[in-house]
């Protein structure tokens, strides 16, 4: 995982287009920084703390009735792997006359067989 870290626009207003202009910063998870001693500090200050002592007013907690609408993995987005697999001929037709997409097609009845069993795995 990389962290990327650039100036903010509101730090440093300018002509349009200087964002592109200055440098970003990237890091490797695995190359990050070493942490000050007064950084690290405070940050065992911070998981010191009680949850009731952290002030959340700027990003209020969310209630009951928004959570009810909420869906998990809304934004997951699984990686895709190239494969070749053999699949019967008319197999194929039949989901190519269907038009473009067809590959994705596979991958949604794959998908769907996948939950179906999981579910009744339970």
């Amino acid at each position: 995982m990389a962290w990327n870290v650039s100036d903010s626009l509101a730090a440093r207003p300018g002509k349009r287009g200087d964002a592109m202009k200055r440098k970003m910063v990237s890091y490797a998870s695995d190359k990050l920084p070493t942490l000050t001693k007064a950084r690290r500090a405070k940050l065992k200050a911070l998981a010191a703390r009680p949850d009731n002592e952290i002030d959340t007013s700027d990003i209020p907690e969310m209630t009951e009735e928004q959570w009810k609408n909420a869906r998990r993995g809304h934004f997951y987005r699984p990686r895709k792997r190239q494969i070749t697999a053999r699949v019967d001929a008319d197999v194929l037709d039949w989901l190519k006359r269907q038009g473009k997409g067809y590959q994705s097609r596979i991958n949604a009845i794959l998908r769907r067989e996948m939950l179906t069993a999981a579910k009744s795995a339970k």
